[in-house]
C-alpha cells in the first residue's frame, strides 16, 4: 500500500470534486414533524444531547420522521484560474461561505450535531426550531482556518469528516488542528483512510479504510468515533453491517434516496455548491428536505 501513497497524495486536491451526488436529487417529503419543541438562541448551536439509552425506534419509524437539512462543504477558498467549471461546485469562495452562514443565522437556523440527530431519529427527542447540520469532508486546511472561525461568529458547530491519509500534508489539517476542533465542541467523524469507494471494500479494506483511520481519530481526539461519511456518497447494503460491527451508529451519504431498511446509515446531505448564492442555498434547503 505504501507504494501508492505518492499517487494518492497527488490526487488529493481532486478528491473533493469526486465526492459527488446530485444535490438536486430529491426524495418525497416526509409528513411527520416533531423537530421544533426545544428552544435555543437564534443563530446559535443547539445544546448537545447525550445519546439516549433504551430501545430505538424501528426503521420504518426512523424513515418516517421529517428529515433535517444537512449541508456538505468541501473547500472554502476563492476560485483560481486553473479551477475547472466542475471543480467550482465543490469550492465555495470565502465571501460566498460567509453569506451562507449569515443567511442561516438571519433565517433562524440552529446548528445541531450528530448525537442530537441520532436521538431525534431513534427516540423522537426534541430538536430546536429550524435545525440544520453543517458538515465538512476531506480534511482541507481551509475548513480550520476559514470555516471554523466564521462559524464561531454565529455560535455554529459542525461535523468534520476526516480522511486520515492527508493529515499533516500541505493544505490539509494537522492532528493538533483536528484536536482543537474537537475540543471546541465540533464533532470529528471518519471518512476512510484515502477515500476509496466504499462499495468495493473486501477483506483487509475494512481494516485499512475503516478500523485504522477510526482508531487514529480516536487517539487524536480522545473520543469515541461513531459517525461515518461515505466517500463520493456511495454505499451498498452489504457494507453497512461492517460499519455496525465496528461501532458506528450512523453514516452519511449525499443526495440519493435513503435506504428503507437502514435509514440511519444512509442519512442524506446535499453539497453546498460554490455557485450558490445565499438565496439559492435557502431554496435548495427547502426543496431538498
Amino acid at each position: 500500500m505504501k507504494k501508492i501513497i505518492p499517487a494518492i497524495l497527488f490526487a488529493l486536491p481532486l478528491l473533493f470534486g469526486a465526492c459527488t451526488s446530485s444535490s438536486a436529487s430529491k426524495e418525497p417529503k416526509d409528513t411527520k414533524d416533531s423537530t421544533t419543541t426545544e428552544t435555543a438562541a437564534p443563530g446559535g448551536a443547539a445544546p448537545a444531547q447525550a445519546q439516549v439509552p433504551g430501545k430505538a425506534a424501528n426503521a420504518a419509524t426512523i424513515y418516517a420522521r421529517k428529515q433535517v437539512p444537512i449541508l456538505c462543504y468541501h473547500q472554502i477558498r476563492d476560485w483560481r484560474a486553473k479551477d475547472s467549471k466542475a471543480a467550482k461546485d465543490y469550492i465555495v469562495p470565502t465571501d460566498t461561505f460567509r453569506g451562507h452562514l449569515k443567511m442561516l443565522a438571519d433565517s433562524g437556523y440552529h446548528t445541531i450535531l450528530p448525537d442530537q440527530l441520532y436521538n431525534y431519529l431513534t427516540t423522537g427527542a426534541a430538536l430546536p426550531s429550524k435545525p440544520i447540520m453543517l458538515t465538512f469532508d476531506d480534511t482541507d486546511l481551509d475548513q480550520f482556518t476559514i470555516a471554523a472561525p466564521e462559524m464561531k461568529k454565529y455560535g455554529f458547530k459542525g461535523v468534520f469528516f476526516i480522511m486520515t491519509v492527508s493529515i499533516g500534508r500541505p493544505n490539509y489539517m494537522t492532528k493538533e488542528q483536528i484536536k482543537i476542533l474537537s475540543d471546541a465542541g465540533h464533532v470529528i467523524g471518519s471518512h476512510t483512510w484515502d477515500h476509496h469507494n466504499f462499495k468495493k471494500y473486501e477483506g483487509e479494506d475494512w481494516v485499512t479504510q475503516i478500523e485504522k483511520p477510526t482508531k487514529k481519530l480516536e487517539e487524536i481526539t480522545g473520543k469515541k468515533i461513531t459517525y461515518f461519511a461515505y466517500p463520493f456518497g456511495l454505499w451498498n447494503a452489504k457494507g453497512i453491517p461492517e460499519l455496525k460491527k465496528r461501532g458506528f451508529i450512523a453514516a452519511f451519504a449525499l443526495a440519493e434516496k435513503r435506504d428503507l431498511d437502514d435509514p440511519l446509515f444512509t442519512i442524506r446531505r446535499i453539497i453546498a455548491s460554490g455557485y450558490w448564492t445565499s438565496k439559492t442555498l435557502r431554496n435548495s434547503i427547502v426543496n431538498s428536505f
